[in-house]
């Protein structure tokens, strides 16, 4: 890090949890945020300052005589910051608390998260949330605040959360599904979505399948254009589970028996350092968390976070 370069003060409040902690994983759950994030920030924060902070001694992170001086500098002024930015943040401000949500995944956004950002608003007194999709790599110069992905690297400070393993799983319309087995694929059209060429793959090994044992049916750009068509068609679809959590608990999909796998693939949620609202953002991306975890119990599967 150069001279020329700010002080973070994500790095700062890091920092000060874990002297307070004596822990960096403690630290890291109490700010909600993954043991890794936290030790970046403090790495971040030496590499500023230009000295060492903390040394390990066995399971326990102690205070360097330099690290010690400096958290007792900077953690009442730290509290008095965030206090006060974060009161003036909830009376002063004229405009409503604005999030500006990125994301790669414009069927989960559009199946999931979209139908249930009125819960996330009323939580946070009002938050608006506008969402943006783009399957482009983010670059520094983008307004965001928070990235939820698949298969984007973003490079920029951030914390990050794993919210949601992905599941693979054959669904249609409970009509058509009943009765049928994975045999039955040899003389049932399965939709393919372009938008995911690894799916079938992925999925045909899992289970031990080759393309000779399938009978390719329609081709569609992305899961939410398949999704109408699979529920009231004579086909079956292999999807992300969380995509249809929903779906099959209205009854309006079934799952393919012995069809389940898991896809190896996870989700991700950034919450930027350069946010305009870092708090709000850490928050949003803990309630997506909790979102995926619940979704993912929707059919009696366990939704690990991503």
């Amino acid at each position: 890090m150069s001279d020329k370069e700010d002080l973070s003060l994500n790095a700062v409040r890091a920092f000060v949890q874990i002297a307070r902690e004596h822990s960096v994983t403690r630290a890291a759950e109490s700010l909600g945020i993954t043991q890794s994030s936290a030790s970046r920030h403090l790495a971040v924060l030496e590499e500023y300052l230009g000295a060492k902070l903390v040394q390990r001694r066995g399971r326990s992170t102690q205070l360097t005589d330099f690290g010690r001086l400096f958290a007792d500098a900077v953690s009442e002024p730290l509290e008095t910051i965030l206090f006060t930015a974060n009161r003036m943040r909830r009376g002063d401000r004229k405009e409503p608390n604005r999030l500006i949500v990125r994301t790669s995944l414009s069927t989960f956004s559009y199946s999931l998260l979209i139908p249930n950002l009125q819960y996330f608003s009323k939580e946070l007194g009002g938050v608006t949330v506008d969402i943006v999709t783009s399957l482009s790599a983010p670059v520094a110069t983008d307004n965001f605040d928070v990235l939820l992905t698949r298969d984007l690297a973003l490079t920029q400070a951030s914390d990050r959360w794993d919210i949601h393993d992905e599941q693979l799983v054959c669904v249609g319309a409970p009509k058509f599904v009943a009765g049928r087995s994975l045999a039955s694929l040899r003389t049932t059209p399965l939709i393919t979505v372009t938008s995911r060429p690894d799916i079938i793959p992925i999925w045909t090994r899992a289970l031990g399948l080759k393309t000779s044992d399938i009978l390719f049916g329609a081709r569609y750009d992305h899961h939410y254009l398949a999704l109408p068509a699979v529920a009231t068609g004579q086909s079956l679809l292999v999807t992300p589970q969380i995509l249809v959590a929903d779906l099959i608990a209205q009854g309006l999909l079934d799952v393919l028996p012995g069809s389940r796998v898991n896809s190896g693939r996870q989700y991700h949620a950034y919450a930027l350092d350069r946010s305009h609202n870092p708090d709000l953002a850490r928050a949003f991306c803990r309630w997506i968390t909790r979102l995926c975890r619940k979704a993912g119990a929707m059919d009696g599967t366990n939704g690990n976070a991503e």
